[in-house]
């Protein structure tokens, strides 16, 4: 170019002069433009090459706007708002419609237009009710187009894309929609929509997640959801009375909600050093999005890393096909796609299998057998696969697209069988033989194919006929003997009804093989007893056999066993099945390992360590806060104690025996509502008839912190030796005197929050590790859980917060605290009353009885512990 500008030529100096001007001008990039722009203003990505297509800054340059070119590809440029320092895309205009770099964004007192290199609008903002006075970036980085009064006429915040920030919206029955890829933004197929009590993620249609039931988002109430929203301190949905459901994070300037291309829900975070960084993802299991392993591709679970395997199910083979995934193995066959796929077709079995779609949907079909599932998906063309359940004679159906299949985890005959449509190919590509049969027809000679088929296809309704007749004259037989007494309730005649939800059924027989004979008893309580087992599948169970049982209805019980088993938490304790067979009635958990936090806290266990009991209480109350916000129907425990919370490997805390007090008979239910629990850990408004809420397991949750600080029984008896000076009676020498009584901690506990004497408090095994902050902490919550009113009390999912670090720890209002002094006295003199009482001396004998197996120090020796069992019955 300086060749050029600097040639002798004298004649070709002007016009070389002008083109070196307007070369220079044209390869100078424009400026940007800080906070907005007005009308009649056009960008390009030439335009602002310099700045990678950027032509106007938020305020204090937080966010751009932009024709951007996301991937670095050259083909598709988009109308984008970014996040600078993260370099995020937050909102698109023209996603389905990109332009190339020389295409332009058009700024006029219409709005925004978005127009190819050829002139031709390809994306617009919609018709205004006045005219643009101006167009504005925001620090929250909202685009917004402005009349000459500052009134808002258009809002990018209120057309979301595929993501949402902090300060923005998703209203009910809004949605976010994935982008195709990471450089197409055009519109995926996966889509987040808002409802009246849920955020739900569906592909083509399909339920594969629902907000409420993740167990790391807590529910606050039942109100009717508003909009979607996160902040600096979390995600969140909200009500017309506030939260409604919330997933509290650590603190942050800028958080972004995501539906990313695989179809997860992502919520990151920027902390202005490093990259977004990922803080929930949901759902969180790689293979519950529906093309985790493509098309029919068989997806399992990776307990090593967060990538799930992926493989292809029986009669399936990796496919090369345009859908990728899998394909029959059998040439002869191939996928179809609905309502496109030939007559002539089979079903693939592809064995135990699950499906996204089935955890979110009810079965087409109930109480039928595999056979009248498969002829419903043959009547549907949009049908592509079935899923059936023999235990209960459900029959799911897929429907216009089909996704991943996922490995079952267990693979007997409970779990469900999957079969796939596959149409023969050789029916598609033979037309002739098509041709010929329509010819025939038109020449008046009857088809040999029809003849041939009519008569089976006869035979098989006329037998089908006669089935649907016998089967419905058996039913009603069997059912006048159970009213007339003639035949006594069986595992049979479960067969009679259907109860979505229900877990595994076991036959008796079945569990009695299991617990040879119920051989090892492992627990007892008001509920029954409890024994160790084995399953055919070598997993080991807890089968709690109900004694008394008060729901005398097999169909009842059922409804119960229902809900319990729907109930799904990792600080709950798994039902995994349940016998209901003639009078016996039992269920089968998860086994804990570990056994009862009482015998390893009060017991001859190993200390445990701060740690471990720290996890146990967090455990714990993540399990009650699911219990009291994060179920459809909220459930009080009414009985949270040491006995009834179990541990598993690395100390995992499991809440038992929820949601049965159903279960219990009469005199049963009788106990409870008299004796309220278990002592020690009644809430006062027990004791006066006041209503019952979740707040009656917030007091018992802190009578449990207390005892996982002291590492003793909140009520425990006490014996203290003292010397005594003789010197006045002349003998010159001392002697011992003793004295004794019950001490109730929790008073002991208020004293020393008063006098900040923390490591008082603390279990003296410990010698020494733990801090004073660390015990601190505890006791504060609990004192906290333990107000005398209620609504002094926080909920469950407060508490959560407080122990994470998340929620700043309250300090207990002394007045609502008053009560435990009166607690305290009514101990100490029971202390003594009871030596008068028979069953006193009972207890005060027991509680003498078992004092080797507790530490003791300086002040306190020969001290015992009195079990709940001993008060309230065994639960």
């Amino acid at each position: 170019m300086s060749q050029i500008c600097t040639s002798s030529n004298y004649t070709m100096k002007p016009i070389i002069t002008f083109s070196c001007i307007l070369l220079f001008f044209t390869t100078i990039s424009a400026r940007s433009f800080s906070d907005y722009i007005t009308p009649n203003f056009t960008a390009s990505y030439l335009e602002f090459i310099d700045n990678f297509g950027t032509f106007l800054f938020s305020h204090n340059r937080t966010f751009k706007a932009a024709i951007f070119n996301p991937g670095g590809q050259q083909t598709s440029f988009y109308l984008c708002v970014i996040h600078a320092a993260s370099n995020t895309i937050i909102w698109s205009g023209n996603r389905d419609a990109p332009i190339s770099d020389s295409g332009k964004m058009l700024l006029s007192f219409k709005g925004i237009t978005i127009l190819d290199e050829h002139g031709n609008t390809k994306w617009s903002t919609p018709s205004l009710k006045s005219q643009v006075n101006r167009l504005q970036l925001t620090e929250m980085g909202n685009l917004v187009l402005l009349d000459k009064s500052n009134g808002s006429l258009w809002e990018s915040f209120q057309n979301p894309t595929d993501t949402i920030v902090i300060g923005q919206r998703l209203p009910v029955g809004a949605s976010l929609s994935s982008a195709a890829s990471n450089s197409d933004l055009s519109k995926g197929n996966y889509k987040l929509t808002i409802t009246s009590s849920d955020a739900v993620l569906q592909w083509y249609g399909q339920t594969y997640w629902k907000l409420s039931t993740d167990t790391r988002v807590y529910k606050n109430s039942n109100d009717m959801l508003e909009y979607m929203a996160i902040n600096n301190t979390g995600f969140y949905l909200f009500g017309d009375g506030g939260t409604v459901f919330q997933l509290g994070l650590p603190l942050a300037n800028f958080r972004i909600a995501k539906l990313g291309t695989s179809g997860q829900f992502i919520v990151n975070s920027f902390s202005g050093t490093n990259n977004l960084k990922q803080e929930f993802v949901g759902p969180d299991d790689g293979c519950q999005t529906p093309l985790a392993c493509g098309r029919a591709g068989l997806c399992t679970e990776n307990t090593v890393s967060s990538s799930p395997v992926c493989s292809c199910p029986p009669n399936f083979h990796v496919g090369s096909g345009t859908f990728g995934g899998c394909e029959p193995s059998n040439g002869s066959y191939s996928l179809p796609l609905a309502c496109k796929n030939s007559s002539a077709f089979s079903f693939l079995n592809i064995g135990y299998v699950e499906y996204f779609g089935n955890f979110y949907s009810d079965p087409v079909l109930y109480k039928v057998n595999l056979s009248a599932c498969q002829s419903l998906c043959s009547s549907n063309c949009s049908c592509l696969g079935i899923f059936y359940k023999s235990t209960s004679g459900s029959c799911y159906m897929i429907e216009n697209e089909l996704g991943s299949i996922q490995s079952s985890n267990g693979g007997d005959e409970r779990d469900i069988l999957g079969f796939i449509k596959a149409i023969t190919v050789a029916s598609t590509t033979s037309s002739n033989d098509g041709n010929d049969d329509k010819e025939n027809s038109q020449n008046g000679e009857f088809p040999v194919a029809v003849a041939v088929l009519l008569p089976i296809i006869g035979f098989i309704i006329l037998m089908a006929l006669i089935f649907l007749v016998w089967r419905r004259l058996t039913l009603m037989s069997k059912m006048q003997e159970v009213k007339l007494g003639k035949n006594s309730p069986s595992s049979g005649d479960l067969d009679a009804f259907y109860i979505p939800g229900l877990p595994a059924r076991f036959d008796y027989e079945e569990l009695e093989e299991a617990t040879e004979n119920f051989k090892t008893l492992i627990g007892s309580g008001g509920f029954g007893t409890v024994y160790k087992g084995v399953l055919p599948d070598k997993s080991v169970v807890a089968v709690k056999k109900i004694g008394n049982i008060g729901i005398q209805g097999k169909k009842d019980f059922c409804t119960e066993i229902a809900v319990i088993g729907n109930i799904h938490h990792v600080n709950l304790v798994k039902l995994k099945g349940f016998c209901a067979q003639g009078r016996h009635r039992l269920l089968v958990y998860e086994y804990m390992n570990r056994g009862s936090l009482d015998r390893n806290l009060f017991g001859g266990e190993p200390v445990l360590e701060w740690q471990e009991r720290f996890d146990v209480a967090l455990g714990t109350a993540r399990g009650l806060a699911y219990l009291h916000s994060g179920c459809v129907q909220k459930i009080i425990h009414c009985d949270i104690k040491p006995e009834n919370i179990l541990l598993q490997d690395q100390f995992q805390a499991k809440i038992s025996d929820f949601g049965l007090s159903k279960l219990l008979s009469a005199e049963q239910s009788g106990l409870f509502t008299t004796m309220r629990g278990t002592r020690g850990y009644l809430a006062p408004e027990w004791l006066t008839n006041s209503a019952i809420t979740e707040k009656t397991d917030v007091y018992s949750f802190g009578m449990v912190l207390l005892e996982l600080v002291s590492g003793r029984k909140n009520c425990y008896y006490r014996s203290r030796s003292h010397s005594m000076d003789d010197s006045n009676s002349g003998g010159g020498h001392s002697s011992t005197s003793s004295t004794t009584g019950l001490v109730y901690f929790p008073l002991f506990a208020l004293e020393m929050h008063e006098q900040r004497s923390y490591l008082e408090l603390a279990d003296s095994r410990l010698e020494g590790r733990v801090t004073c902050e660390e015990v601190e902490k505890l006791v504060r919550i609990a004192l906290c859980c333990a107000h005398e009113e209620p609504a002094l009390r926080p909920n469950m999912v407060t508490v959560v917060g407080m122990l994470e670090g998340g929620t700043p720890l309250p300090h207990p209002r002394i007045e609502s605290l008053n009560f435990l002094r009166f607690y305290g006295r009514r101990y100490t003199e029971a202390s003594t009353i009871a030596e008068e009482n028979e069953y006193g001396s009972v207890m005060l004998q027991q509680a003498r009885s078992s004092t080797t197996s507790m530490p003791s120090d300086s002040s306190t020796r020969g001290f015992s512990y009195m079990s709940s069992q001993n008060i309230s019955g065994p639960r």
